[in-house]
């Protein structure tokens, strides 16, 4: 069974840090590219990073573009997400989510594995 686990979110003040781990199981995720996405309260869920299966192809979300950084370790099967100078308006449910499609891959419908998401508030 194929899962995608999703660790690291808590309670943080404004201009603080946080990194998330997703770590995947019943499937080796090296040539699969990863994605970080999140939904706020009220809101629809929207991307924020992603990583091509070697890492060396990256997408970010204007909002988080200098503060968020997305890596990958193969030899663990783990994608992370640093998330550095933290904005109350970061405060949402992170999801990793995994498409077999090679490069990067903006679209949700095209990822195959979701997780179950890690709550992050950033307080002001």
């Amino acid at each position: 069974q194929v899962q995608l686990a999703e660790s690291g979110g808590g309670l943080v003040q404004t201009g603080g840090s946080l990194r998330l781990s997703c770590a995947a199981s019943g499937r080796t995720f090296s040539s699969y590219t990863m994605g970080w996405f999140r939904q706020a309260p009220g809101k629809e869920r929207t991307i924020v990073a992603v990583a091509s299966w070697s890492g060396s192809s990256t997408y970010y979300a204007d909002s988080v573009k200098g503060r968020f950084t997305i890596s990958r370790d193969g030899a663990k099967n783990a994608v992370y997400l640093q998330m550095n100078s933290l904005k109350p308006d970061d405060t949402a449910v992170y999801y990793c989510a995994a498409t077999r499609l090679a490069g990067v891959t903006l679209a949700q419908r095209l990822y195959d594995y979701w997780g179950q998401g890690t709550q992050v508030t950033v307080s002001s």
